[in-house]
């Protein structure tokens, strides 16, 4: 079974290269969706447990911390995901190509970005993202 379809977050979690540890970023009730159409867009919307309302500039601000969306044409190649985007919540993604490596088992998908510095973060760590989907019924 391939990956066209709408697939609902199960979990978002940040991989530590040097640890190993495993931290769920987005909470342990993230909520979200990827859809794959049959004509190759990919549609994705991914936001942590918790969130409320803003009633500040500063937390509007906070609120792009913790989440993810973005849109464009993909490809699969050899278990990877490759997007092309044309729109983000970050400008810095548009016109980029996102590379995942993914797993399809049964009704269960595990996205998995590359090892990456995550330059935002104090330690300026070295991490991973693991995001698991189950379809949706």
């Amino acid at each position: 079974m391939g990956v066209v379809g709408i697939w609902k977050l199960v979990s978002y979690e940040v991989e530590f290269q040097s640890t190993g540890k495993k931290d769920p970023i987005f909470g342990e009730k993230p909520t979200g969706y990827v859809v794959f159409t049959p004509e190759q867009r990919v549609f994705i919307l991914l936001t942590a447990e918790g969130r409320k309302p803003a009633k500040t500039d500063e937390e509007r601000a906070e609120l792009l911390m913790n989440l993810l969306a973005f849109t464009g044409r993909y490809r699969l190649e050899e278990g990877k995901w490759i997007t092309s985007v044309d729109v983000a919540w970050s400008p810095a993604w548009v016109g980029t190509e996102q590379v995942y490596s993914y797993k399809v088992n049964a009704d269960r998908l595990q996205v998995l970005t590359q090892w990456r510095v995550m330059t935002n973060w104090p330690n300026k760590d070295i991490v991973r993202t693991i995001i698991t989907f189950e379809r949706a019924k």
